[in-house]
């Protein structure tokens, strides 16, 4: 089995609901990210494009990586398929794309991530046909299995606070800290080398350079954060201790030995462990716990060999509850912020995660880096890399 190489890493920066990205077309965002991984470089050396995006309708309809390839200019010869793991989609097809390499059946392939949720709302691929009638993703079967039960990302949230007796205080301290880092990693420009920048429209007409994340908070303070009123009556959980909806795309370039060669290129990383697993559907958001535990298994590490950690934070209890069970150091997860300040773009998440991974080993010259993230449906992907240069 050969090796798969992350060449290059990129992303966009976040954009608000409405906000200054809302005016780009997913599919066009996607592409700059596509242009981006192969500057200076031969498209037609790419075998494949496998890009997440879970709210695939409407602008994302369609193979929305194959619309992305052809808007980037890239050969028509270069094929694309589109991947939904939910918030894992894009992490997902970083795992097939360095799978398709190690097992020599490609030798070049791009792995990326695109959601526009200010122009296709979350939950709109399924809300959409419901409300036409043409009927609801749980099956009879489903109900059957699962009586009564709906399936809530928010629900699982507050399950995971009340199991492991997460307080309120303890969340909002998480999603404070979360822009406090985001702030730090800005202003210093730690996020410079990973950003593609967007020109975009202001209000008043004129136009600049989108390079900087637009959810991050620069006035936060801790009361501000604890004065947010809680999502459901007795439960711990708000807004503020929430991921921010996001427009983003992000996307690696993976290659293995004959890759390399042919792009003249030398690899960022290496792809050390993948893992994959499924989990309660109901708690739904606990199983980065042990996906954690079993990749570390696998690869013969430890948690302490591990020097970074970038785990989603679709809600505070996820990263807060994960810190506890696997006992990794506080101060080496998420040090550039989570999504709590930086957006959480779903389908464009993964991606966009190991690129903020991979640049901060870099710069911190640290080696080991380990990505993971909870998934509708009670899934999680694991990651683990070795920074090369």
């Amino acid at each position: 089995m050969g090796e798969a190489y992350i060449v290059a890493a990129a992303r966009t920066a976040g954009g608000k609901k409405g906000g200054k990205v809302s005016g780009w077309h997913p599919v066009d965002m996607a592409a700059e990210v596509l242009k981006t991984l192969t500057k200076g470089r031969d498209a037609a050396l790419v075998e494949d494009v496998i890009m997440g995006c879970v709210s695939q309708v409407g602008e994302q309809a369609i193979n929305v990586a194959r619309n992305a390839v052809l808007a980037a200019g890239f050969p028509e010869s270069v094929p694309a398929t589109s991947v939904d793991r939910q918030c894992g989609s894009s992490q997902q097809a970083l795992h097939f794309a360095a799978q398709a390499v190690m097992s020599g059946s490609m030798d070049v392939v791009i792995a990326s991530g695109v959601e526009s949720m200010s122009r296709v709302p979350m939950g709109l691929s399924a809300a959409l046909p419901a409300k036409n009638g043409f009927g609801v993703y749980k099956s009879p079967l489903m109900e059957a299995r699962y009586p009564g039960i709906q399936f809530s990302q928010f629900m699982g949230a507050e399950m995971i606070a009340k199991k492991y007796d997460l307080s309120k205080d303890v969340l909002d301290e998480y999603a404070y800290n979360s822009h406090r880092k985001a702030i730090a990693a800005t202003e210093s420009g730690a996020f410079k080398d990973e950003i593609v920048p967007l020109e975009v429209t202001l209000a008043d007409g004129t136009k600049e350079l989108h390079t900087r994340d637009e959810g991050i908070r620069f006035d936060a303070s801790l009361d501000g954060i604890k004065s947010v009123k809680l999502l459901q009556e007795g439960g711990r959980v708000t807004a503020a201790t929430s991921s921010q909806i996001c427009d983003g795309a992000s996307g690696v370039l993976v290659a293995n030995e004959n890759g390399l060669k042919a792009l003249g290129a030398k690899p960022l990383a290496r792809i050390v462990h993948m893992t994959v697993i499924g989990h309660d559907p109901v708690i739904m958001l606990e199983a980065p716990i042990p996906a954690t535990l079993r990749a570390l298994k696998k690869a013969d590490m430890k948690i302490g060999d591990i020097d970074l950690f970038e785990v989603n934070g679709a809600f505070a209890p996820v990263p807060v509850a994960w810190l506890r069970e696997t006992g990794a150091d506080p101060a080496r997860l998420n040090v550039n912020g989570g999504a709590i300040a930086l957006g959480h773009p779903l389908g464009g998440s993964g991606t966009k995660l190991m690129a903020t991974l991979v640049h901060a080993l870099k710069a911190r010259g640290k080696k080991y880096g380990l990505q993971t993230m909870c998934e509708g449906g009670g899934l999680a992907n694991v990651t683990i890399v070795e920074r090369l240069n």
